[in-house]
């Protein structure tokens, strides 16, 4: 999208430009115990991450009350409708992969959540690069903090893995839930190898292999397309910022409008398609679990 502002003469340069939006708002909270104790950092922060998915959560929430609350027996009106598409649409995912009714009553509004949030959270990449950037860079230091504003949160790793982490304990709490602790725990050692004691350690190590993959594929696949996206708009932007009152301004100017709107309108499809797939994905492996071996 669009830059808000044009870049100056002695401004940043394109890899400046870059460098600087893909920085995030941290806070460091300085939990020495746990830096002591372990090798990954935990301390830090993305506060730009946590603060747009919060608050975009909170709005897919109060979209589908209010969808609910309006619902009639009667002719529906246009939001409506849509919201009882989507949910459909939903639910006959959810019916294909899982046919345990009981666990589908927990799992499609589940699911349903999942795609409404993960959209909302996409789509945060339509707006001009330096729209919210732009005002926090004046906001934001006069707070005490500084300058630097990421609003994509789906292209935050520590979002999206967060988010898969999430789907794995679900996938964990049904596998105890419906073959019961031990159940499960048989299931480790005795699956897909088979039920022999020296293929017990092999079929284990495969089991959380498995779980790993899984997790890390679930959302590392999310993060890159909305990285890749996020990282293609900053480069239109910069075509657009390149304005001059020259031949070679002009073009680039012209190219930033045909390459945003062409971009824009396929993004469109990549955050519906994206939100969609982690969704399917949270359904298949949550059926999964409700496999037995």
């Amino acid at each position: 999208m669009a830059a808000e502002g044009q870049v100056a003469e002695h401004g940043p340069k394109a890899g400046e430009y870059i460098v600087h939006h893909l920085q995030h708002l941290q806070k460091d909270f300085d939990f020495q115990s746990v830096k002591q104790t372990s090798i990954v950092d935990f301390s830090v922060f993305n506060l730009d991450s946590v603060f747009y998915s919060v608050l975009l959560g909170v709005i897919g929430c109060f979209l589908m009350w209010r969808a609910a609350r309006a619902a009639t027996s009667g002719v529906p009106g246009r939001f409506q409708a849509a919201v009882e598409i989507l949910a459909e649409m939903v639910e006959n995912q959810a019916k294909g992969v899982i046919h345990n009714a009981k666990s589908r009553k927990l799992v499609s509004p589940l699911a349903l959540t999942v795609f409404v949030w993960i959209f909302l959270m996409n789509f945060m990449d339509m707006l001009p690069v330096d729209l919210l950037p732009q005002i926090w860079h004046s906001a934001g230091p006069a707070l005490g903090f500084k300058d630097y504003m990421r609003v994509v949160p789906t292209a935050d790793l520590s979002t999206t893995l967060g988010l898969s982490t999430s789907v794995l304990l679900i996938c964990v709490f049904y596998n105890i839930k419906i073959k019961g602790l031990g159940g499960w725990a048989h299931e480790l050692v005795a699956a897909p190898f088979g039920d022999k004691v020296v293929l017990y350690p092999i079929n284990f190590l495969m089991q959380m292999i498995e779980f790993v993959a899984k997790t890390v594929s679930h959302g590392m696949r999310l993060f890159g397309n909305m990285f890749a996206g996020e990282l293609v708009f900053m480069l239109i932007a910069l075509m657009g910022g390149a304005f001059t009152l020259s031949a070679t301004g002009i073009g680039l100017a012209i190219g930033h409008l045909i390459a945003g709107t062409v971009w824009t309108l396929f993004h469109i499809l990549v955050i519906t398609l994206q939100a969609f797939i982690f969704m399917m994905l949270t359904l298949i492996y949550v059926g999964q679990a409700h496999d037995a071996h």
